[in-house]
């Protein structure tokens, strides 16, 4: 990557119209788990965390990912939930100071599946692991045989707890709803050969293993209006296994991607650990633009957008400095993908994307491990 920020950011800052959405500048910020609301509530801070980005020049707002009602979707109690009358009061507040600001907001939800450990799975009915085959692999740790498959019932009521947060969300004004698809948690579970040992109808096949997230798709679709913007984010990479892959060339992307789309997919967020990095051999495409190119919709890219070092590396106290734009800006000027999505760049710094828009590149911040700490 080259060290210098490019001059010209105008196609960061274009407005997309897409379908009925209209965001002002392609700039998205990416969900980050901050576990900053208590009981799993969203407090005035966390509205207020959310509103300084929506003041400056983001063009969309994806929240952190936040639990479905459904046994066994959190593993940590103050990340925050989607269920429940005083968690929805604080989305209410959330929603109402992005909108203030002229910001556009969706909410992420999730679901962890198997990565919630056995120790807060403690076998009672509101705690236990809940996947596709039962294979649990703890961070860097190849998936075995832990826990029991999912029961019919189970895929049941995991599709309705979806569907009703995303009928809450269109009820509280959100602008769309997102969906957490990937890095190895319950949906991505499903979609991974790795995780998802079934057979027909939800297992076997790429097709087939899509079958469940679709269902959801499917179920939110339904239960909100046919404008109401549903994302889905997905990825090859696992907490897991950063080396995974769901998919091997464009052939079988296209299997995996079409019962997305049929369910009513409108925008992939397409996380990638290196956004420059390309998918398939023989092409410098990158993974949202292999999506849009096999799939034929809106994409975005994510992974290490603004900064010198990836998410993990930063975990590990290593930190990152800023880090030049010219090759994401030739990317979305030849039209491989449509919005880019910031994540760590926009936490330490809310007026990251006005500051790119204003070529104010010497005050941008550096990313130190301390940052994840505030809701700066």
């Amino acid at each position: 990557m080259d060290s210098q920020v490019h001059l010209d950011s105008k196609a960061l800052f274009d407005p997309i119209t897409i379908g009925k959405l209209l965001l002002k500048s392609r700039i998205v910020m990416s969900p980050m788990t901050r576990s900053m609301s208590p009981g799993g509530v969203p407090t005035a801070d966390v509205a207020a965390y959310y509103r300084r980005r929506a003041e400056a020049d983001v063009g969309l707002i994806v929240t952190e990912g936040t639990w479905v009602s459904h046994p066994g979707a959190s593993n940590d109690d103050n990340v925050p939930r989607f269920f429940g009358e005083d968690a929805m009061a604080g989305w209410s507040k959330v929603v109402d100071e992005v909108h203030a600001a002229g910001g556009r907001i969706v909410p992420q939800l999730w679901h962890v599946g198997l990565f919630q450990t056995a120790a807060q799975a403690d076998g009672s009915a509101a705690s236990r692991q809940v996947g596709p085959s039962g294979m649990v692999g703890a961070i860097g740790e190849a998936p075995t045989l832990r826990a029991s498959a999912m029961t019919d019932k189970d895929i049941e009521d995991v599709v309705d707890a979806f569907g009703s947060g995303a009928e809450t969300a269109m009820k509280l004004g959100f602008d769309g709803i997102a969906f957490h698809g990937a890095h190895g948690y319950l949906l991505d579970q499903f979609l991974w050969a790795m995780t998802n040992m079934r057979d027909a109808p939800y297992g076997g096949g790429i097709g087939d293993r899509a079958r469940f997230p679709a269902q959801i798709i499917a179920e939110c679709r339904r239960r909100t209006h046919k404008d109401f913007p549903i994302i889905f984010r997905l990825s090859q990479w696992k907490l897991q296994d950063y080396g995974a892959k769901l998919v091997s060339n464009p052939a079988e992307m296209e299997t995996l991607l079409r019962p997305l789309i049929d369910a009513g997919v409108d925008i992939f967020d397409c996380s990638q650990r290196r956004f420059w990095e390309p998918e398939f051999a023989g092409s410098d495409t990158n993974l949202a633009g292999w999506v849009k190119k096999v799939g034929g919709l809106p994409t975005m890219t994510v992974g290490s957008v603004g900064l010198s070092t990836d998410l993990m590396t930063s975990l590990r106290g290593i930190g990152g400095e800023p880090a030049g734009l010219d090759r994401l800006i030739e990317m979305i000027e030849r039209g491989d993908f449509d919005l880019v999505a910031v994540g760590r760049a926009l936490l330490v710094d809310p007026r990251w994307a006005q500051k790119i828009r204003q070529g104010r590149f010497d005050e941008l911040s550096s990313f130190k491990v301390e940052a994840l700490a505030t809701l700066t």
